[in-house]
């Protein structure tokens, strides 16, 4: 039968709710709190959740929010209460609960409702990534302050250094709850007040210029004189720079427009070092929405993905399209380097800074006697290159010629007096 999720901070009703489950064959999870909900979330995903609304730490409506907003309420959720309003009930119905139970809660009514909610198709009901999902990573985070940020003070905003998916996960991001969203791409005739004002206080998505024909160039125009008056706001990127639009006959005045108030994406070359952090978190989101089976990164090939040189302006692109064919292609769970380089025969093994050829082999000694034989090479050469002149030498390497004398003996360098070394000549 179904695996299904109990989250109650009453024993009593967890209890008793188990016992009616278990007896129809299901079986039953519980959870005290919306902690242990999260824990248990973070291990499986269940059939079905019945989630109380009112708890002591987290109430089940921000928890269901916390679940929509990272992308992991992919399945059907019933909320119960014995303090329910027809208020609470739309308003998780809005958020994505299928169903709502008043406590206490008859048997009948329970089953009932539990069959129902089974058979409910939740999968098409996901929301859409936003970057809540990917907020483990303080990229992402950083990049989302700056997003709300810039959104809060402009109608208009344009996201440079990345478009295609990257741009639209920020876009949603801004979206406000259940407002209209509205793809310029999509438009293909004359826009006119009509379509601007269903779309009033939602957003209008532009996820390439660069794409836009002549008659959604003008649908754009006619959308950023009015984006202010209907409560809008506008969102676009490019895979190309504003320069390059206008010498292919983009209007000059609508470009200066469009690069009014600008947020460049993060460079994925400038931040290797977080890349396997946000490697992972966009293949977790791929195996939550059951956009691709179970899968997970090697570290070696993490590291050379890590290291991979990405295009300025579709790196984001090229990095999402390359997880999604690895997810799908790859034989094993693991992802390993041979995938990798099934997709990119051009990905290079990375490989350590070698030394020079004369200091190579100080790397096979213990620090300690690396460093001495170092330094043993480095006055030997200094002594060389000025004939044996210590007052020179000890001017060269910045060491008192006292300190000098010593540190020389103690490496075991001989040390000769040279004709005119007390004059400095």
């Amino acid at each position: 039968m179904a695996e299904i999720l109990v989250v109650d901070d009453e024993i009593g009703i967890r209890e008793l709710l188990s016992e009616i489950l278990a007896d129809e064959g299901h079986d039953v999870r519980l959870a005290e709190n919306a902690a242990a909900a999260r824990q248990i979330r973070s291990e499986t995903t269940p059939d079905l959740v019945l989630l109380d609304i009112w708890m002591p730490d987290t109430d089940g409506i921000s928890l269901l929010k916390e679940w929509s907003a990272a992308g992991l309420l992919t399945m059907p959720v019933v909320m119960m209460s014995g303090h329910g309003t027809i208020d609470t009930a739309v308003e998780a119905t809005r958020i994505g609960a299928v169903d709502f139970l008043e406590k206490p809660i008859a048997l009948q009514k329970l089953l009932s409702t539990v069959k129902k909610a089974l058979k409910h198709d939740h999968i098409g009901q996901r929301p859409p990534l936003t970057l809540d999902a990917l907020a483990h990573a303080a990229l992402f985070r950083d990049l989302k302050k700056r997003l709300e940020q810039a959104a809060a003070k402009t109608s208009i905003l344009m996201l440079k250094g990345g478009s295609g998916p990257i741009a639209e996960i920020c876009a949603r991001t801004l979206q406000r709850p259940q407002s209209p969203w509205l793809d310029l791409l999509e438009c293909t005739a004359p826009m006119n007040q009509e379509l601007l004002q269903k779309t009033a206080g939602g957003l209008i998505y532009v996820s390439d210029l660069a794409s836009l024909g002549k008659l959604q160039q003008m649908n754009l125009a006619f959308a950023l004189e009015r984006v202010h008056k209907h409560n809008i706001l506008l969102v676009a990127a490019s895979s190309q720079s504003l320069t390059s639009l206008g010498s292919r006959g983009w209007d000059a005045q609508l470009l200066a427009r469009l690069g009014e108030v600008w947020l460049a994406l993060p460079n994925l070359n400038q931040h290797a070092d977080e890349l396997p952090e946000v490697i992972g978190l966009f293949l977790t989101q791929m195996v939550e929405r059951q956009e691709v089976p179970l899968r997970h990164f090697s570290s070696a090939a993490l590291n050379l993905l890590r290291v991979r040189k990405w295009p300025n302006e579709t790196g984001w692109n090229d990095l999402q399209a390359l997880i999604r064919n690895l997810a799908l292609t790859a034989l094993e769970e693991e992802i390993t380097e041979a995938d990798i380089r099934r997709l990119l025969p051009e990905a290079e093994q990375p490989q350590a800074t070698l030394a020079p050829e004369g200091l190579r082999e100080l790397f096979e000694h213990p620090l300690r006697e690396a460093r001495d034989a170092f330094e043993r090479h480095y006055f030997e050469h200094l002594l060389r290159a000025e004939g044996g002149n210590m007052t020179r030498v000890a001017d060269r390497s910045g060491l008192e010629r006292t300190h000098l004398y010593r540190k020389l003996k103690l490496l075991g360098v001989a040390v000769g007096r040279r004709s005119g070394e007390e004059n400095g000549t």
